[in-house]
C-alpha cells in the first residue's frame, strides 16, 4: 500500500463525493471530537472516507504494516508471527468471552494481532515462525497503539504459496536512526543514541503474580478485578531525561529495560520500594551515560511534549562504533556534523549536569510524575481487562 498523506486523503474524498473542503473538515473535526482526541486527524480522515465508501486502497495494492491506520475495515494483510501469547478467558461485569493475541511484522514494522471468540480456535493451528495473510480485520487504537482485530468472520491463510516476508533478526524491522530533534508523534522502532541527564525514583505497582494485572488496595486486603490477590508482586517504571545536543527528552523505561540499564535482577530493584536510599548513589552514577534506545513516540497531552517509550535499551555502548554508524548513516548529507553527538559534546552535557539540573528539572512536578505513571499504566495494559503486563513486556522485548 502507498503512504497516503492527508491531504491526499480529503483530495480523493472531495473527488469521490464532491463534497466541499470546509464540509471534509468539519467531518474529520466532528470524528476526533466524538473520539475524544484517541485517534490521529489521519485516521479520522479514513474513517471519514470509508464511511462514505471510498476506496481509498486500490484492489491489488499490497498493505505494510507502517501504513495500517485506526479505523481501517476488512483489511487484507500478511506477516510473519514473531510472537504467540497464552488464550485467556475472562469475564467482567459487563462481558466474558476468549481472547488471544500475536504479533506479526514484515518489513515495515510490526503489530498486535488480537483474536475474540469463535475465532481463537484457530489459535493453535499456526507457531512462531510462520507467515499468515489476514483478511477480514479491522484496526482500532488500544492505548496509543494501533491493533488489528480478528473476529469471527475474518479469514487466517498459513504460509501461503507465494508470499515472504523479510524480518530482520531478532523478528522486528531495522529500526531508523535519529535525532531527538526529529522525532515526531507516532514514530515506532525508533532508535536515538544520546546522554542521560536526569534520573527520576523508581515507581512500584501492586499487581497479581498469577496473572499480571494491576492490584488495588480495598478495606486492607488487594483485589484484582474482583478476585483477592494472594500473590501479591510489584511491577515498576522509571522516567529519564536524556539529551543528544539536539533535544532533551523524557524516556519511559519499564521493568525489563530498568533490569538492564541498572543491571540488577528483579529482586534486587525491588528491595528499593522499601529502602530507596541505595538508590541514590546509582541515580548519579547514571548521569553522563551514553545509551541507545529503541522505543516509540507518544504525546504527552498534560504537557504538549513528546516522550519517548523503550522497548530496548544498551547501555554498553561504544561511542566511537556509533560515530561511525552515524558517519554511514548520514554519508548522503550536506552535514554529519549535526547527526552525531560527539565526545566534545557529550562532555559538555555531563559537565552541565555536575553543575546544576538541567531546566527540565523544573516541570517534573509531582503533577507530572502522575501523568507519567499514569501514561506507563496505560500503555503497559494495567487498565486491560485481559491481557497480562508480562504479555505486553514481551511484545516490546
Amino acid at each position: 500500500m502507498i503512504t497516503i498523506p492527508l491531504a491526499d486523503i480529503k483530495q480523493k474524498i472531495k473527488e469521490q463525493s464532491k463534497l466541499s473542503d470546509v464540509e471534509i473538515n468539519n467531518k474529520i473535526k466532528a470524528k476526533l471530537e466524538d473520539l475524544s482526541g484517541l485517534i490521529s486527524e489521519e485516521g479520522a480522515a479514513h474513517i471519514i472516507a470509508n464511511d462514505l465508501g471510498i476506496k481509498l486502497v486500490q484492489e491489488g495494492e499490497k498493505l505494510k504494516i507502517k501504513n495500517v491506520l485506526s479505523g481501517m475495515k476488512n483489511i487484507e494483510i500478511s506477516g510473519k508471527v514473531t510472537r504467540k501469547y497464552d488464550l485467556k478467558e475472562f469475564k467482567t461485569e459487563k462481558r466474558s468471552g476468549k481472547l488471544a493475541s500475536f504479533a506479526i511484522a514484515d518489513e515495515t514494522g510490526f503489530i498486535r494481532v488480537v483474536m475474540w471468540n469463535e475465532k481463537t480456535d484457530e489459535f493453535d493451528k499456526f507457531n512462531e515462525g510462520d507467515i499468515l495473510t489476514l483478511q477480514g480485520g479491522y484496526v482500532r487504537d488500544n492505548n496509543d497503539r494501533k491493533e488489528i482485530h480478528l473476529g469471527d468472520h475474518a479469514k487466517i491463510k498459513i504460509n501461503p504459496a507465494g508470499i515472504s516476508i523479510a524480518v530482520s533478526e531478532g523478528g522486528k524491522p531495522q529500526s531508523t536512526r535519529k535525532k531527538l530533534s526529529e522525532l515526531a508523534e507516532g514514530d515506532e522502532n525508533v532508535e536515538v543514541l544520546a546522554t542521560i541527564v536526569q534520573v527520576f525514583d523508581i515507581r512500584f505497582f501492586e499487581v497479581d503474580g498469577d496473572n499480571g494485572k494491576r492490584a488495588i488496595q480495598k478495606e486492607g486486603k488487594y483485589y484484582a478485578g474482583e478476585k483477592e490477590v494472594t500473590n501479591l508482586t510489584y511491577a515498576y517504571v522509571m522516567n529519564l531525561f536524556i539529551d543528544d545536543g539536539t533535544n532533551n527528552v523524557r524516556c519511559v523505561l519499564w521493568r525489563n529495560q530498568i533490569q538492564k540499564l541498572l543491571k540488577l535482577s528483579h529482586e534486587e530493584i525491588v528491595k528499593f520500594r522499601d529502602d530507596p536510599v541505595p538508590f541514590e548513589p546509582m541515580k548519579k552514577d547514571l548521569l553522563g551515560t551514553i545509551v541507545k534506545i529503541v522505543g516509540r513516540v507518544n504525546k504527552n497531552v498534560s504537557f504538549d511534549r513528546l516522550e519517548l517509550v523503550a522497548n530496548l535499551i544498551f547501555v554498553d555502548v561504544d561511542p566511537e562504533e556509533e560515530i561511525k554508524k552515524l558517519k554511514a548513516e548520514n554519508a548522503t548529507k550536506d552535514s554529519v556534523k549535526e547527526n552525531k553527538p560527539t565526545s566534545e559534546k557529550t562532555e559538555k552535557i555531563i559537565n552541565s549536569e555536575t553543575k546544576k539540573q538541567p531546566p527540565v528539572q523544573q516541570e517534573q512536578s509531582s503533577e507530572a510524575v502522575e501523568e507519567a505513571v499514569k501514561n506507563a499504566e496505560e500503555d503497559f495494559g494495567f487498565k486491560e481487562e485481559t491481557l497480562s503486563i508480562d504479555d505486553l513486556e514481551d511484545m516490546d522485548n
